[in-house]
């Protein structure tokens, strides 16, 4: 089980990332390059997809807390203080604006409102996958920590 639970966290994690690195792409193309109907196909397969990246969320979160419930400084405590801030800017901004940009698409409202819905999306969707990518970059910093640390006991 010990294994395990790391395993869980950097595949929950990183599948997270990437669908979420796909909302946020996926969005800047069909704006740019796409018509009304594809833009109405990205927004509901964003919606759509969500629910997986939520439970995907909170695995990672739940693994992570497990794996190092006391630690509070370092790359770790770095994670820990990040990761308030991801979830809440998702469940109050992303989730929202993914359920309005879906419907507003499905009806056709293609106005300033939209928009700038869609703006704030794209913005906290960067906010999110930037903060996700620090943590990343984290975890890879203490895997190399722990490579040195065993190569030079050899």
């Amino acid at each position: 089980m010990k294994k395990l639970l790391p395993l869980i966290h950097k595949v929950s994690g990183l599948i997270a990332f990437i669908l979420i690195a796909s909302f946020f792409v996926s969005s800047l193309f069909v704006d740019m390059f796409g018509d009304k109907t594809a833009v109405i196909s990205v927004k509901s397969n964003i919606f759509a997809a969500i629910w997986l990246v939520i439970p995907l969320m909170a695995i990672t979160g739940m693994t992570g807390m497990k794996m190092a419930p006391k630690v509070t400084s370092g790359p770790i405590g770095a994670k820990k203080k990040r990761m308030p801030f991801v979830a809440l800017n998702g469940l109050l901004v992303l989730l929202p604006a993914a359920y309005f940009l879906k419907n507003m698409a499905n009806n056709g409202e293609f106005n300033s409102l939209f928009y700038t819905l869609q703006t704030i999306e794209l913005l906290a969707g960067f906010i999110n996958l930037t903060l996700m990518g620090l943590n990343i970059r984290d975890a890879m910093t203490l895997k190399r920590g722990k490579k040195s640390l065993s190569s030079k006991s050899l």
